[in-house]
């Protein structure tokens, strides 16, 4: 059901095939299962983090609501899972500067015209540019930009489609890289067998970081998105436009960035509410 009707992308199977056998150790007849028995996962799962234990839990969820649907089950148990409490941590970010630094570094590479250093630019422009997933960005198709359009249609999470913008910068950078690229492989940026892992930009980027002079730790492609979607609603982007830029299927998940940039948010409201020039004698 997953794969044919939602769509979901191999890693998300995965993820919901190591959750249902972490609960299958406490619950081997997860099929059978009653309340009493989801029950006890509570306290198998009582030394993990929450966030772990709120994954798992959604899993059974979906697989429970889904036997129930099916009518395999006339009862739906789900109700007795551990439901605990989150507090969504604020995403980590870069300042302007650090961003400009990473750029300034991955420039002066590419002006050696290596092959790599090229890729690595692209992938940069990319990163921060149109506000990429790193599997989005990793498995785009070696055709995906064309000269002189704007944007690219691009099937992200859950397979839905969505419009990205692609600077005039990202085009220069990649059409830089393009004759680097091998003409066998259908990607973009191809690696092994197939296009680059995740796991390799990952050591990229942080590579990146550090001949910028920033910490590689504090780096990572999800990072450089986050900065993406904090900058421009820090230059005064909409949130419902930058949710569509960002392919969030719930605005709610997109609110998160206006925590981050509330000191802006503050000074919007105190200088464009029509009260705050309301100047009343006392």
């Amino acid at each position: 059901m997953l794969a044919a009707e939602a769509g979901a992308a191999r890693n998300t199977l995965l993820a919901y095939r190591a959750d249902l056998a972490a609960a299958a150790e406490t619950v081997p007849d997860l099929g059978s299962a009653s309340g009493e028995d989801l029950g006890r996962l509570a306290e198998a799962w009582a030394a993990l983090a929450p966030s772990t234990v709120s994954r798992r839990a959604a899993a059974l969820r979906r697989f429970y609501g889904f036997l129930h649907e099916e009518g395999v089950r006339s009862d739906d148990p789900s109700a007795s899972l551990p439901r605990p409490q989150l507090v969504r941590p604020l995403p980590r970010i870069l300042e302007p500067a650090e961003v400009d630094a990473m750029f300034h570094a991955a420039e002066d590479r590419a002006a050696s015209g290596q092959p790599n250093a090229l890729r690595n630019l692209a992938l940069l422009e990319l990163l921060y540019g149109s506000g990429l997933r790193a599997t989005e960005l990793v498995s785009l198709p070696r055709i995906a930009l064309r000269p002189g359009q704007p944007f690219l249609i691009l099937k992200g999470k859950g397979s839905k489609e969505r419009l990205v913008p692609i600077s005039e910068r990202a085009h220069a950078a990649v059409a830089a890289w393009l004759p680097h690229v091998p003409g066998k492989t259908g990607f973009l940026f191809p690696g092994g067998k197939a296009h680059l892992s995740r796991v390799r930009l990952f050591q990229l980027v942080r590579a990146m970081a550090a001949d910028a002079g920033i910490a590689p730790e504090r780096v990572s492609p999800h990072v450089l998105r986050h900065a993406f979607a904090t900058h421009l609603l820090a230059g005064g982007a909409d949130l419902r436009a930058l949710q569509a830029l960002l392919g969030h299927a719930d605005i709610a998940t997109t609110q998160i960035y206006t925590h981050v940039d509330s000191g802006r948010l503050v000074e919007l409201v105190n200088r464009a509410h029509p009260l705050a020039t309301d100047r009343r004698p006392a």
